[in-house]
């Protein structure tokens, strides 16, 4: 019992956490205000396992820290292949619309604040992103999220569907055929 118990300390260990945001938020009564945070958390290992959540309470490091542990237990996989994603997604939700496309070795992560830092703790070395409409941080998350998790490895897409992988068409980013390297 106790060797299962370390193990999964070990696992909680291997998560980097970033905050996307904290905002305070008032309630109004009578005799004042009541003052509260809200805290944005993204958890993630750098191996294709993320996770995010949203933590309330009366104070800051309290509502970071409720967060963190929600986080943990809502993780989703994300294919990677060649520290990219397999193909170009796109989620949306409620008004923020995010678009998620593969890139080449040594092209970065080209994405605004909140993607970016999605995609460094998924461990996607290469992404093109574009974020649209809405910039909120709560629905850019959302969407992200949306997006990473319609992903799927092409063995897998070829197993459903019942077909060799050869036949879905698939060619990894970053991969030449031996006709476009002697070009």
């Amino acid at each position: 019992m106790e060797e299962i118990y370390e193990e999964e300390k070990k696992e909680e260990l291997e998560f980097k956490e970033k905050i996307i945001y904290v905002s305070r938020v008032a309630k109004v009564v009578q005799g004042g205000k009541r003052f509260g945070f809200n805290a944005l958390v993204v958890v993630g290992d750098g191996n294709g396992h993320i996770g995010y959540a949203l933590g309330k309470a009366r104070e800051a490091p309290d509502a970071i820290r409720k967060a963190i542990e929600k986080a943990k237990k809502n993780i989703i996989r994300v294919p990677i292949i060649n520290d990219t994603i397999p193909y170009e997604t796109s989620a949306k939700f409620c008004s923020a619309k995010v678009i998620l496309k593969p890139a080449l070795p040594g092209t970065g992560i080209i994405a605004g604040g909140t993607v970016r830092t999605i995609a460094e703790l998924a461990g996607i070395k290469n992404l093109l992103t574009k974020s649209m409409k809405s910039h909120n941080p709560h629905n850019l998350v959302k969407a992200t999220f949306k997006a990473l998790s319609l992903l799927k490895y092409p063995e897998e897409i070829a197993k459903m569907r019942g077909i060799p992988l050869e036949k879905i068409g698939y060619k990894p980013v970053g991969t030449f055929s031996k006709k476009e390297k002697d070009e």
